[in-house]
């Protein structure tokens, strides 16, 4: 306890003051509303979108507001997960937390948006209490029914049916998800996917602790299907050059671009494992690399499938992998194929460790930190 102070001033909501308008990189910005709050309860926030310009989560709908509106966490969870399902082409569901999927999946054939949810939830049911869905689809009843067998806080979706809006709502009259916020947005083939792809002179920008600014070009990667995956070679001294022995089966190949996908928005140091097309396991924010593997696998053996193999299961890394300690230890648990940039100076001795175990590799040619 916080000697003098109390719990409930500490964590009291305390009004800003925020502009109607500002101009930032010749672009004017509105203020839309004023947010529930900031990161925290005691800090205050305003959301804004940018006049005249095409926008998905700035033109946000507020079908149900729950207790009282949205908050930034709110709003930067389900942007990170539509980060995410953007890039599905199929029926898609990310559960987001703090910023991180605790799951994610894809559509296998017909598999029903309702399962897909199901599939991305149970990726880490634990985690997923209190979680921001967002999905690719339009949001039918069997899904909203799914929905609210447990907790989540949020749900975004580019449209609703009749069934599904009564469903969300009723359930909440009755007591489940009380203060569940629903969200609609519009098509997402708006939001860029792909570098070379929409207009030039977007930046994401970070202020830092003094107010200066750090512009960046957005993360948009050049992997649009798995024709853009290469099979990982190196070479090597005196003509010690090497290659894969070990080609992906199809349903790998699937799912390291799914992997990719969604390892582009978990925190760096990232590790994602994916199988039949939905996350199993999530490495995340760790240090060093064979930390956020080594994290990855335990909570899948530990919290969530026991001694299970991972058999069959695909890889993906954010940043290139530099040592064969992490090939060992996803072999060890059964990943078949990695999926990473490469460009390190060990990526022999990597890929050597890979024909070793019989393991595939993937290379993107590109790295894909978050680093937020």
């Amino acid at each position: 306890m916080m000697a003098g102070v109390s719990r409930r001033m500490y964590f009291s909501r305390r009004e800003g003051e925020f502009p109607n308008h500002f101009d930032l990189l010749g672009v004017r910005y509105e203020k839309v509303e004023d947010l529930r709050y900031g990161t925290n309860p005691h800090q205050a926030a305003a959301f804004y979108r940018a006049v005249g310009r095409e926008q998905v989560l700035g033109s946000y709908r507020l079908l149900k507001s729950g207790k009282s509106g949205l908050s930034e966490t709110n709003l930067e969870d389900m942007d990170r997960a539509l980060r995410i399902v953007k890039y599905c082409e199929r029926p898609a569901c990310a559960v987001m937390k703090h910023l991180n999927p605790s799951g994610a999946a894809e559509a296998i054939g017909e598999e029903t948006l309702r399962n897909v949810y199901r599939r991305a939830r149970d990726c880490d049911r634990q985690a997923a209490f209190g979680s921001t869905v967002a999905v690719n689809r339009p949001l039918d009843g069997g899904t909203a029914e799914e929905i609210m067998t447990t907790v989540v806080e949020c749900v975004v979706a580019p449209g609703y049916s009749d069934h599904a809006r009564a469903v969300l709502e009723s359930g909440a009259e009755r007591g489940r998800n009380r203060e569940l916020r629903v969200v609609e947005i519009d098509d997402l083939a708006a939001l860029h996917c792909f570098a070379g792809d929409g207009p030039t002179g977007r930046f994401d920008v970070r202020v830092l602790d003094d107010g200066s600014l750090v512009l960046a070009e957005p993360m948009l990667t050049a992997i649009r299907s798995v024709d853009d995956l290469m099979l990982a070679r190196a070479e090597g001294g005196a003509g010690r050059d090497i290659a894969i022995t070990r080609s992906p089966t199809a349903r790998e190949l699937e799912d390291a671009l799914f992997a990719w996908h969604v390892a582009m928005n978990v925190r760096s140091n990232a590790m994602v494992v994916v199988k039949h097309g939905a996350t199993v396991a999530v490495g995340t924010g760790e240090q060093d690399r064979i930390g956020a593997l080594e994290q990855a696998i335990e909570k899948y053996r530990r919290k969530y499938r026991g001694p299970d193999s991972l058999e069959g299961a695909v890889l993906a890394s954010d940043g290139y992998i530099p040592f064969r300690d992490c090939v060992e230890a996803a072999a060890g648990a059964g990943v078949t194929t990695i999926v990473q940039p490469g460009g390190s100076r060990n990526d022999w001795d990597v890929i050597a460790a890979c024909n070793e175990l019989g393991v595939s590799m993937l290379f993107t040619g590109e790295r894909a930190f978050s680093h937020h």
